[in-house]
C-alpha cells in the first residue's frame, strides 16, 4: 500500500493580513448593486487569501450615501420594519423617508443582510464607515478611490 502525501492547505495568519481603506461614492449607484460589492470587500473574498472563518477583509468608507438610488417603486413601498419587544410593537418606515431622515442605516441595513449573521458579520461590519455627505474624517488612512 502506498502512501498518499496530502497537501496542506494554507491559512494566513492574523499579523500577516493587509487591510486597505476603499473610498466608495454612492452617488447614483443601485442599493443593492452597491451593498453586494461593499459586502465582497469587506469579507475580502476579492483577495486570494480568502478564509470563510476569517476577517481578512479591508475598511470601506461610503460617501454621498444620501444619493443611493432604488429601482422601480422601492422607495415608496419597501419598508424598513422593526419591532420594539412591545405587544403591538411592529414599527414601519418606508425607504423613502429612512432615506431622508438616516441615509447610513439604509446602507448599512442592505450591506448586513449580504454577511454572516455571527460574531463574524458584526465584526466586518464595524469596518463599514458611511457618511451621508462627501466630506469624511478617514483623510488619514488614505482610502483608495474605486469604481463600483
Amino acid at each position: 500500500m502506498r502512501k498518499v502525501k496530502l497537501q496542506k492547505t494554507p491559512v494566513p495568519s492574523l499579523d500577516s493580513i493587509e487591510r486597505k481603506w476603499y473610498l466608495v461614492d454612492a452617488r447614483g449607484k443601485i442599493l443593492g448593486r452597491l451593498a453586494t460589492q461593499i459586502a465582497q470587500i469587506l469579507r475580502g473574498k476579492r483577495k486570494v487569501s480568502f478564509t470563510p472563518h476569517l476577517d481578512v477583509g479591508d475598511f470601506v468608507v461610503v460617501v454621498n450615501a444620501s444619493a443611493v438610488r432604488l429601482t422601480g417603486k422601492k422607495l415608496d413601498n419597501k419598508e424598513f420594519r422593526w419591532f420594539t419587544g412591545y405587544p403591538g410593537g411592529l414599527r414601519r418606515r418606508p425607504y423613502r423617508d429612512l432615506l431622508a431622515q438616516n441615509p447610513e442605516k439604509v446602507i448599512r441595513h442592505a450591506v448586513w443582510g449580504m454577511l454572516p449573521h455571527n460574531r463574524l458579520g458584526r465584526k466586518l461590519l464595524k469596518k463599514l464607515k458611511i457618511y451621508p455627505g462627501e466630506s469624511h474624517p478617514h483623510q488619514a488612512q488614505k482610502p483608495e478611490k474605486i469604481e463600483i
